[in-house]
């Protein structure tokens, strides 16, 4: 589905002659598939670890934060019709401060690095509680370097999506987990739920700050606007309705794990939490049926990762705000500069970080964006028709999220804080360096 994130410059034509394939079902698919097409997998260990018994709060915090950053991505989106992404909106809303969109673009190209190192730490995690090989880190590292280096050879081939295949992975992972939902439900111990609070009030908070990258898939639909029909009454709907049935599809989740499996016990299989859900629940059969639909969402969802990246890297080296280099296309008409570059520091980071550390980095990052695309949007509200109060809110609430975020990295985990930290800076200071050095050629 991600493979649909083709990013365009600020000067690129609105939608011309392209077909419109895509209704209000089309679209709900494309939300739905590329907001689980890892989260629950990757962070439902996590959410339990930080907000204990009141983890389904804190995903519904995360749906809630979707939503205020959804509303400018939509009315941006139904005023530019070019299926651009963030780096065009703030094109549009600073084209005399360059430098703001292109550090944001280098910013979401590291935000995508950041998920493709995610999924790739999750198929690898899943994958060796699949053939019981969980006490060997380095087969884990083995899987996830794998898995990124096998799609980097898809992608330079040409392959940009699945197509059929990707699809159909998107509707096993929805089914698997609507039947844990649905026979977990009626296994809740409601003793395991209380104290409800059992970290705090504000761990709710923290969860929902950290799990923001399981909603980061919404986006893709506004990036479809050129192949809607109807986009000013499908964009709205798709969008608000593929966050309402992922939410409720993790809040569910959520419940049936702490309902059903001792906290200390998903934090024990933080890596591959939703199996360890599912084996009180389906017993073996369950187990193998998550590792493998675990797998199957994430090694769609790198695919096409890849491809929008790469892409995105692309299109900022078109606009002279990256090295010209990424905008090599090899025969087959891809970036593979970009592609192999982004590959590589994806599987660095995979091998060297931990799952707290990539997601937080990743949430961090796509809240930052998100705040950006917010900002944007009001610049721009006399185009886009904004209604200021909902925008001003969402960047209040997004701000005091990531504000919470960063102080829980300082507070428990310094060597998380250290590294998002050094990534925002080195990216201001290579974007500075680049164009200083771009100046003198």
């Amino acid at each position: 589905m991600k493979g649909r994130e083709i990013q365009k410059s600020s000067n690129a034509p609105t939608c011309g002659s392209q077909k419109k394939n895509l209704g209000f079902v089309e679209l709900i698919a494309i939300g739905v598939g590329g907001m689980i097409g890892g989260g629950i997998f990757s962070i439902l260990g996590l959410a339990v670890d930080i907000s204990g018994h009141a983890a389904p709060f804190a995903f519904l915090i995360g749906s809630v934060i979707a939503v205020v950053a959804g509303y400018s991505y939509v009315r941006l989106a139904l005023t530019y019709h070019s299926d651009g992404a963030s780096f065009t909106y703030l094109e549009k809303a600073f084209p005399k401060m360059l430098a703001i969109a292109g550090i944001a673009g280098w910013t979401i190209v590291v935000g995508y690095i950041g998920t493709l190192s995610l999924y790739a730490f999750t198929f690898g995690a899943y994958t060796s509680h699949l053939f019981g090989l969980t006490d060997s880190p380095l087969l884990r590292m083995f899987f996830s370097g794998g898995i990124l280096l096998m799609f980097l050879g898809i992608n330079l081939l040409g392959a940009s999506t699945m197509g059929k295949a990707e699809d159909i992975a998107v509707y096993i992972k929805i089914s698997l987990l609507a039947l844990l939902a649905a026979v977990g439900f009626y296994t809740i111990d409601p003793s395991r739920v209380r104290p409800l609070f059992d970290h705090g009030a504000s761990s709710v908070f923290l969860g929902g700050a950290l799990i923001f990258v399981a909603f980061e898939g919404f986006q893709l639909i506004t990036n479809a606007v050129c192949e809607t029909r109807d986009p000013e009454r499908n964009i709205p709907r798709g969008l608000y309705g593929s966050i309402g049935i992922t939410s409720v599809i993790y809040v569910v989740i959520a419940l049936v794990a702490v309902g059903n499996l001792d906290v200390s016990a998903i934090h024990a299989a933080e890596e591959y939490a939703l199996a360890a859900v599912a084996k009180p629940i389906l017993g073996t059969f369950g187990v193998v049926l998550v590792d493998v639909a675990a797998m199957l969402a994430t090694a769609s969802a790198i695919n096409a990762t890849i491809f929008g990246a790469s892409h995105l890297a692309y299109e900022i080296s078109n606009d002279n705000l990256a090295p010209k280099a990424f905008s090599f296309r090899n025969r087959t008409g891809v970036p593979a500069a970009a592609a192999v570059v982004i590959t590589a520091i994806s599987v660095a980071l995979t091998a060297l970080g931990s799952l707290e550390v990539i997601a937080s980095f990743s949430s961090l990052t796509f809240l930052l964006v998100s705040i950006g695309v917010c900002i944007a949007n009001l610049r721009l509200r006399e185009n886009t028709r904004t209604a200021i109060t909902p925008v001003v809110l969402g960047i209040i609430l997004m701000a005091i999220t990531a504000s919470l975020l960063v102080y829980y990295l300082a507070v428990n985990n310094i060597g998380a804080f250290y590294f998002a930290m050094s990534a925002y800076l080195s990216i201001g200071l290579i974007f500075v360096i680049f164009r200083l050095l771009s100046k003198c050629v």
